[in-house]
């Protein structure tokens, strides 16, 4: 499983990708967890707003901070 967070760096795309990085660590998975600041990338999603969270190349959540607990109902926890 391949999880992207797409933002250019602000504060609210950092606080999504550590709480995505959160729940992996402390649930012990296999995943690879990618931070996406390049534009052009973050264009190809279609999305408008940031932060947005891509599984496995579809995008679930975008234009918030996700909460820790539907970040575990994402990955199935």
């Amino acid at each position: 499983m391949e999880i992207k967070v797409l933002g250019p760096g602000c504060a609210k795309c950092k606080a999504a990708y550590d709480v995505v990085e959160k729940v992996i660590k402390e649930s012990n998975l296999n995943v690879t967890l990618r931070k996406v600041d390049d534009i052009v990338e973050m264009m190809s999603y279609n999305i408008l707003t940031t932060p947005a969270v891509v599984v496995d190349e579809e995008v679930k959540i975008k234009g918030r901070i996700p909460s820790e607990s539907e970040i575990k109902k994402l990955l199935g926890l």
